[in-house]
């Protein structure tokens, strides 16, 4: 099992667990698009990106085919990853306002990128099995993130039914808690830690900032209710 953050996501990125998910990495890898054609893709699982006592969490969905999958890195290389790091810059939680590229100088503050499914799935949709198969991944980032680990923002309703499962440190109540923008429900600890609290906020894809359902104003609001929560404001 892991013991830090590094030796997991170099874990992460030799999984090959799911053969649908495998075979379809590795076919975009190949075929590219023609915007991309000169790059060399990643085309592997992608692990999360931010620092090992990041105070917040944020969990979306899986990486982009032509975005992370081509990267390496989540959230970067697309335009919802532009939307995000442009609001986590403006929000002080990002060195910069892009993300283009591994090695191109940003650096996350108090925050970790994360998803619960590591691999690009056809038409951005994992089957509940590929979800399940890729849970362990996601308890233990979150098992080694658990002393300084304080709020979670989840981008959409996918990634806030695959994360309740993984929250092995707190209570989840039941009925479970539904996803809604804006969402807010603190969870007890049952390790005798610190409580976590979950923010639900639309997912950054295209289809929502494109059609306003997404703002930046109203993002910036769930990320400055993730900050007070995480105690990171001021």
């Amino acid at each position: 099992m892991p013991e830090t953050l590094d030796e997991l996501d170099h874990a992460v990125t030799t999984c090959r667990a799911c053969p649908r998910l495998v075979a379809w990495r590795e076919q975009v890898a190949v075929e590219k698009r023609a915007a991309f054609r000169d790059q060399t893709y990643w085309g592997r699982p992608v692990p999360g990106f931010g620092p090992a006592d990041a105070r917040i969490a944020i969990v979306g969905l899986a990486p982009a085919a032509h975005g992370a999958n081509r990267t390496g890195r989540m959230f970067t290389g697309d335009r919802s990853g532009d939307f995000l790091y442009a609001a986590l810059h403006a929000a002080g939680l990002a060195s910069q306002p892009t993300s283009t590229h591994i090695g191109d100088g940003l650096t996350l503050y108090g925050v970790r990128i994360t998803a619960p499914v590591r691999c690009a799935p056809p038409e951005n949709k994992p089957t509940p099995a590929e979800r399940d198969n890729c849970r362990h991944w996601l308890v233990r980032e979150l098992a080694l993130l658990r002393p300084t680990l304080r709020c979670v923002v989840v981008l959409g309703a996918f990634g806030w039914q695959a994360l309740l499962p993984a929250l092995a440190s707190w209570q989840v109540p039941v009925p479970r808690p539904k996803f809604a923008h804006g969402a807010v429900v603190r969870l007890p600890a049952v390790d005798g830690g610190p409580d976590l609290t979950l923010l639900g906020c639309y997912h950054v894809s295209q289809q929502n900032t494109f059609t306003g359902k997404l703002t930046v104003g109203m993002l910036a609001d769930i990320l400055t209710t993730a900050k007070d929560h995480a105690g990171l404001s001021g």
